[in-house]
């Protein structure tokens, strides 16, 4: 048996609720994208695929607890959806992200670096707090709920 709002309250308490509720779930926030890429990742990222055995519907990104700040990144072909993955589409590649890594990665920027001595994918991370000084780990927090709306309706 549920509970029973009304009881103990004066109606002109269950109203100013029902009416604050109302308010609070007729707001329109603007999530960020999971996550994005630069022009030079996407492009690195379709050579990777092009190269490919065989056909890879995307790739499968995720974070993992490891390394000594915490929580690695981890990045791998990707064969098929899963039910929970969240799918982003940038720059003609298609990015499947683990469930459980949506709100660590959630406005992400991936960037492809290439330099002399190294080259890799870097993750532009807002939820990310520390690094390792090898760079191979990092401190990621949840990304929170947005406080401000969009637009109010």
């Amino acid at each position: 048996m549920g509970p029973k709002p009304h009881v103990g309250r004066s109606p002109r308490c269950v109203e100013y609720v029902l009416t604050k509720t109302e308010f609070v779930m007729s707001q329109t926030y603007e999530m960020p994208k999971a996550i994005t890429l630069t022009d030079r990742a996407a492009a690195r990222v379709k050579d990777i695929m092009a190269k490919s055995e065989t056909p890879k519907i995307g790739i499968r990104l995720g974070v993992k607890n490891g390394g000594c700040a915490g929580m690695e990144y981890t990045m791998d072909y990707a064969d098929d959806r899963q039910p929970l993955d969240e799918m982003v589409e940038d720059k003609g590649v298609t990015i499947l992200i683990e469930a459980k890594a949506v709100l660590f990665l959630l406005g992400t920027e991936m960037d492809w670096e290439e330099d002399t001595l190294s080259a890799g994918f870097r993750f532009n991370n807002p939820n990310q707090t520390d690094a390792c000084g090898c760079g191979e780990s990092v401190t990621i927090v949840p990304a929170q709920a947005p406080t401000t709306p969009l637009t109010k309706q």
